[in-house]
């Protein structure tokens, strides 16, 4: 029996459907003025990373909490006489979970074509072939062409033209909470922004809340640095994913981070040792309100949360996380429980966060 979605599953699934590799989040930006308009303005900075103004009483502090909008995908990188599509990554791809795997390519006419990533048959492999870690440069999209009916021309396909995953939203287990779909990494976080303003529509707030997303965060924190700019805040919360230990074979399966039993806080991770006074209250605030979290660290990688430290003359800033299965391929697993408390935590924090609790955070 298929379980049923409630108004914010049905959120999710519309956030996580839309397209938006990295360099090509419009429409997912759309999506945020879409949800977050009513309460406030919307601003953008110059590469399109968007946020919803929600005003409290006062116009500072100025919190921005962020997820970013763009899901790793690829892009055209070539086409071949016989038809088959070449592809370049856009972020962090182990090509090993592509092999025979759908995509969906985009035109510049908005267009979209679906192709198969090709793979060759084992039957047709040495023994060496079979032990050896695949390339990006030896995969290729098949869309259904041939020397003879030139369907990439046909289609209106050219070198630049966006691909992502084909994948649907799906609520696995007893009791639907475990939500499977592509682009978790790192629509979840937008989603997170946006839910929290929403959570603070009748309620006062001492402080300005600019909630939404940035772009090209897998391809090196782009539109974190260019957003953090633009907002000038004066804190700053970067929502992510974090790699879930409950799996088999995990090496920190022991102590590191469930799926189901509560948003991460992150003690550091490959860009970021965040603000020691800010963690501190977002640790407080959970233990105050009963809201369960867990801590985490990752010691390679980095979050949106690094560039929003760096900017200016610095930004006490801070990465929460939801920790999800197989992020970086055409599904990933979170847990709704998680979603829930970490929309609850963050609107809690930000009803504190008022002149006097900033004197104390940040370094004078």
């Amino acid at each position: 029996m298929a379980n049923k979605m409630d108004a914010r599953d049905k959120f999710l699934k519309e956030i996580t459907d839309l397209f938006g590799p990295s360099g090509f989040e419009e429409e997912v930006g759309n999506f945020v003025e879409k949800e977050l308009s009513p309460l406030g303005d919307i601003t953008r900075d110059g590469l399109g990373s968007t946020f919803g103004i929600k005003k409290g009483t006062s116009d500072t502090p100025k919190i921005l909490i962020a997820g970013h909008m763009d899901e790793v995908g690829f892009m055209v990188a070539g086409i071949t006489k016989s038809g088959y599509i070449k592809i370049n990554p856009l972020g962090g791809w182990w090509p090993h979970v592509l092999l025979s795997q759908k995509v969906v390519i985009r035109t510049r006419k908005g267009d979209l074509v679906t192709g198969l990533i090709g793979s060759k048959a084992p039957h047709g492999m040495k023994a060496e072939e079979r032990k050896k870690v695949m390339d990006i440069d030896d995969l290729y999209v098949d869309i259904g062409a041939s020397e003879e009916n030139e369907a990439a021309e046909k289609f209106g396909i050219r070198v630049g033209d966006p691909i992502v995953p084909y994948a649907e939203f799906e609520k696995l287990g007893p009791d639907g909470k475990f939500l499977m779909a592509k682009a978790w990494d790192n629509r979840i976080g937008v989603a997170v922004a946006i839910e929290v303003a929403k959570a603070l529509k009748d309620k006062k707030h001492p402080n300005t809340l600019y909630a939404g997303g940035t772009v090209m965060e897998e391809v090196g924190l782009r539109g974190a640095g260019t957003s953090a700019y633009h907002v000038n805040p004066d804190v700053a919360i970067a929502l992510d994913v974090t790699l879930a230990a409950d799996l088999p074979s995990s090496p920190n399966a022991e102590w590191g981070e469930k799926i189901g039993t509560g948003p991460s806080i992150s003690v550091m991770d490959g860009s970021l040792l965040p603000n020691p006074k800010l963690l501190d209250l977002v640790l407080d605030t959970a233990k105050e309100k009963d809201i369960p979290y867990q801590m985490g660290s990752l010691r390679f990688g980095g979050t949106d949360g690094g560039a929003f430290a760096r900017a200016r003359s610095g930004i006490p800033s801070l990465t929460c996380s939801i920790a999800t299965r197989y992020i970086h391929s055409h599904y990933g697993i979170l847990h709704r429980d998680d979603v829930d408390n970490l929309i609850k935590l963050l609107t809690e924090v930000v009803m504190k966060l008022d002149k006097k609790t900033l004197d104390k955070i940040r370094y004078q």
